[in-house]
């Protein structure tokens, strides 16, 4: 089967975006291969084509719960044998998803890097005929990636273990000297990028200065038409800002990872179908969501860094058509994103402490608990420890991102069983235990693939086909499983905590103060860049943010705020083609200083217009200023 075959049947496209086909027979034909692709780029197509045109198994290394999920779901949907394993799923389910994987017909295996380089994970690889690794939101890699996650560094290891397996690693977001230590950390036998500039014509950025942002957001909801996604920080702000934009006469939801499933899923669905027009979430909300009509992202606060930032507003106008990325801010921004760095970099120490405590709540004796997973309210816990609760947050951060925790928000899995028994001795059971009989016959009609995968089920759904409660399906389910017939994990609305390793004493915690340092410096800077973006008022948005990711040589956009300032700033076109038609040649003929350019300049403008042009192509660029002063032409 070709390739555009397999696109049409599983997926429904006719052709592929620019550079997909490229990256697809790039490691179709066997090489370790890095995609950049914009968000809305179609990056999981370039794993899932291939994983559907080689025989065998691909693995998809993800840190992202729900978009794992997501994306399983997505599969199976269209006939795709898919499996994830994450955070919350008891030993018994990673146990018979990892079989299916060995044993079965499985295309895609979905889980996290502290999952793949695991004992029982290992000792099975070598059993399985994978037929790609796929790294994705791969700048986690890098220690100066947005999200460095040091469990990556040991997805190398397997490498050994499926040595003539292709690696293909996909981001986003990264700059060049990110794009370097990715291939450098999965050992890429040669150098292979394929690049999308990150360049979003379509799309214009706005930066506004504003008291008023509630005001400010209401015009904005007002002026544009279509569907838009509002992101701020915390969680009681998304709910404040959506009522008040009810009150407003505007279509709002609000959207957290404290929500439940079936309330994250209904108002999902509601914005997707457009019966809510705005969403005001936390940044929870958008990965793998996939609308390609978002026509303004608004931002009311400062994210944490351009990679962040350039993710989070490019879910907008990904049908091609404009839309607009719009970010809202004030003095007070950038005091409150300084101390929200502050805030999220705990002392060692204290991490120290949140673990230890983390352990003694749970009831862990040292050297226990390694893959147990438990039930956690953090502001139960931050009472009860007298913590602050953003500390705990950081804490619980920093201990996953070093792969000692898991750690899943409201994962509110739905309830999951399987058949553990043969279909022979499950018969003999009914036979045995005639009560249970109409309930089993029941689920075995209902449910397809009983005994051989963990099977969704709505306790409720059951509850209406058989006429009993809903607390006696739990039991029953209950009953069956204490038996040892069927497998039932129920449903579980709160937040998770996963000891992915055995409990440590705080004090054999490997925590290195100087990689605590380096990330924190690294943050600092992502933090300065996005002030920077902000702050300046002459340099063009996407021209800051190409040159933020190492591309050079484009021009100005036009549409941005910064563009069209410029446009607006008593310079005309006709006015500033002119000036730079008068300074190029000078610059390029002799040395010349600002003060020594304005001297040698004859033209009729006033110096304040021809002071405008030149200070917007030094910041944009076109002109270079060294340490005494002297300017050239770029």
């Amino acid at each position: 089967m070709n390739l555009q075959a397999i696109l049409l049947k599983y997926w429904g496209f006719s052709s592929f975006r620019p550079l997909q086909e490229d990256i697809i027979r790039s490691v179709i034909e066997g090489n370790d291969t890095l995609a950049l692709l914009p968000t809305g780029g179609g990056k999981s197509l370039c794993y899932q084509v291939p994983g559907m045109a080689k025989d065998g198994l691909c693995i998809v290394v993800t840190p992202l719960i729900a978009l794992m999920k997501d994306q399983v779901q997505a599969l199976k949907l269209k006939g795709i044998n898919a499996v994830g394993i994450y955070h919350g799923m008891s030993k018994v389910e990673i146990d018979n998803a990892i079989d299916n994987c060995v044993y079965g017909n499985v295309r895609f295996l979905y889980l996290s890097p502290e999952r793949l380089v695991t004992d029982m994970m290992r000792s099975r690889l070598t059993k399985m005929n994978v037929s790609l690794l796929a790294v994705d939101e791969a700048h986690c890699i890098s220690q100066w990636g947005y999200d460095f996650r040091p469990p990556y560094l040991r997805i190398a290891e397997i490498r050994e273990l499926i040595p003539n397996t292709p690696v293909m690693a996909l981001t986003a977001t990264a700059t060049t000297q990110v794009v370097e230590d990715i291939q450098e950390k999965l050992d890429f036998k040669d150098a292979n990028v394929f690049q999308k500039s990150f360049e979003r014509k379509n799309l214009a950025y706005m930066v506004f200065r504003e008291e008023d942002k509630l005001n400010k957001l209401l015009k904005i909801c007002r002026k544009q038409n279509g569907t838009g996604v509002v992101y701020v920080r915390n969680r009681r702000r998304t709910r404040e800002i959506a009522e008040w934009l009810k009150q407003q006469k505007v279509g709002a939801d609000f959207y957290h990872a404290g929500l439940s499933a079936l309330e994250r899923d209904a108002k999902q669905d509601a914005w997707m179908k457009e019966r809510t027009r705005v969403i005001v979430s936390t940044n929870a909300f958008g990965m793998g969501i996939d609308k390609p009509n978002v026509r303004f992202v608004v931002h009311m606060d400062l994210p944490d860094s351009p990679e962040a930032y350039f993710q989070e507003a490019g879910r907008g106008g990904r049908d091609g058509n404009k839309a607009f990325a719009i970010l809202l801010f004030n003095e007070t921004d950038t005091d409150s994103l300084k101390q929200f760095l502050e805030r999220s970099y705990p002392s060692i120490k204290d991490i120290k402490k949140v673990y230890n405590c983390l352990g003694n709540s749970f009831q862990l004796a040292i050297g226990s608990g390694k893959d147990q997973s438990f039930s956690f309210d953090v502001f139960d816990f931050a009472r009860k420890y007298n913590f602050d609760p953003f500390l705990v947050f950081a804490a619980i951060g920093f201990l996953e991102k070093e792969g000692y925790l898991g750690s899943s928000d409201a994962l509110a899995n739905p309830s999951r069983l399987m058949i553990m028994v043969s279909n022979e001795e499950l018969y003999r059971f009914q036979v045995a235990n005639p009560r249970y009989n109409p309930f089993i016959k029941m689920l075995l009609r209902s449910f397809t693939g009983l005994f051989t995968e963990f099977t969704k089920i709505r306790e409720d759904d059951i509850a209406r086909r058989t006429g009993m409660s809903r607390n006696a399906v739990r039991k029953t389910f209950q009953e069956l499983h204490k038996m040892n017939i069927l497998h039932y994990k129920e449903q579980n609305e709160k937040p998770v905590i996963t000891f992915l390793e055995e409990r440590l004493a705080a004090s054999d915690l490997r925590i290195s103060k100087e990689v605590y340092r380096e990330r924190k410096v690294f943050a600092r800077k992502r933090m300065e860049a996005m002030i920077d973006y902000v702050s300046s008022e002459t340099k063009c948005r996407s021209l800051f943010l190409l040159a933020y990711f190492g591309e050079k040589g484009k021009k100005r956009c036009g549409q941005c705020d910064v563009c069209l300032e410029r446009n607006q700033a008593g310079v005309s076109a006709y006015e500033f083609n002119r000036v730079v038609k008068a300074i190029k040649p000078l610059i390029l003929s002799e040395k010349h200083t600002l003060e020594t350019l304005m001297n040698a300049m004859d033209l009729m403008l006033p110096e304040e217009k021809i002071l405008n042009v030149i200070r917007y192509l030094i910041d944009n660029g076109k002109i270079s200023e060294n340490d005494d002063g002297v300017l050239s032409w770029k």
